[in-house]
């Protein structure tokens, strides 16, 4: 399948990034208690990303988006779709999100290497979970399917993001991210690589230091296959506990390492600042959008 053609809102983002000579284009995750703030001056941020789920109903809401929409590129970041689910995506789930898609005309859209849908007595039924696949050639067809489906209802390039899992299903017959760089060949999708996933993974997993383990990651994905970064943090735990992926903490030291690893390798692919839990206040997270792109700006233009 050939990748989507662009449209207006996605020129606007990689026309501004062009105009900042390939600076990278740092957004920020807008969740409802800033949604007033956002509105009352203009920040120094490049994109905000939403999950599209919150925004499916028309109203109050839907209207504010609009309004967001007017002034900030918008990422809708989707956690519902279940692109690695058995069950069909159901049609209503689809029709609501192409809805906010032509209503919004986002600059990008996104969802997990996951499965959310079963079924259990006949009946299609969410999971209300991002759930772990195994990567081998029936679960690569199936969310192969599944993405070219979506791509084409929404004509548009979906990202696809690796999973913070909590358990390893049997019969993977390949690693991650070579499952992930199969899907994008035969898809024309592109990897949203959340680096604080990789991290969490390497604690719950992996006998490799969590840096080590995240290089080896990246290192395995052609550099043309990455769309997007993802950037956050988790609370702490105490050694041998198990890390969730809360999203509650400022971005750490070892996902900050990882960034730039990445930027060496990858170069100014947008980047988001993802903080979902314990919101603390709007400049603090101001704070991780500028701490962020000043390592950029290091690392790939040496300022």
């Amino acid at each position: 399948m050939s990748v989507m053609k662009g449209w207006t809102a996605i020129e606007n983002f990689n026309s501004l990034h062009n105009e900042q000579l390939n600076r990278p284009m740092i957004g920020l995750g807008l969740r409802h208690n800033h949604f007033q703030e956002v509105l009352g001056k203009t920040w120094q941020v490049d994109f905000l990303e939403v999950h599209s789920e919150n925004f499916f109903s028309k109203g109050a809401e839907r209207d504010y988006l609009k309004k967001i929409a007017e002034r900030y590129p918008i990422s809708l970041h989707s956690t519902a779709l279940g692109l690695g689910s058995e069950p069909s995506i159901k049609a209503s789930y689809l029709n609501s999100l192409k809805d906010l898609v032509d209503d919004i005309k986002p600059a990008m859209i996104s969802d997990h290497a996951s499965f959310s849908w079963g079924e259990i007595n006949g009946k299609t039924v969410h999971m209300g979970d991002l759930l772990p696949i195994a990567f081998n050639e029936h679960s690569l067809k199936l969310m192969a399917e599944n993405i070219n489906r979506v791509q084409e209802i929404l004509s548009r390039t979906l990202k696809i993001e690796n999973l913070s899992a909590y358990l390893q299903p049997k019969d993977s017959s390949m690693t991650e991210c070579e499952f992930l760089v199969r899907l994008t060949q035969v898809t024309g999708c592109e990897l949203l690589v959340d680096l604080n996933n990789l991290v969490v993974n390497a604690h719950n997993f992996s006998d490799k230091d969590p840096v080590k383990f995240g290089k080896d990651w990246l290192s395995c994905i052609p550099p043309d296959r990455i769309g997007e970064f993802h950037l956050a943090g988790f609370s702490p735990v105490k050694e041998g506990q198990w890390v969730i992926d809360d999203h509650g903490q400022a971005v750490g030291d070892t996902v900050w390492e990882l960034y730039e690893y990445a930027l060496t390798n990858f170069g100014t692919v947008p980047t988001l600042i993802e903080w979902d839990n314990q919101l603390p206040n709007w400049q603090t997270l101001l704070e991780e959008v500028d701490k962020a792109r000043l390592i950029a700006n290091r690392v790939c233009f040496n300022e």
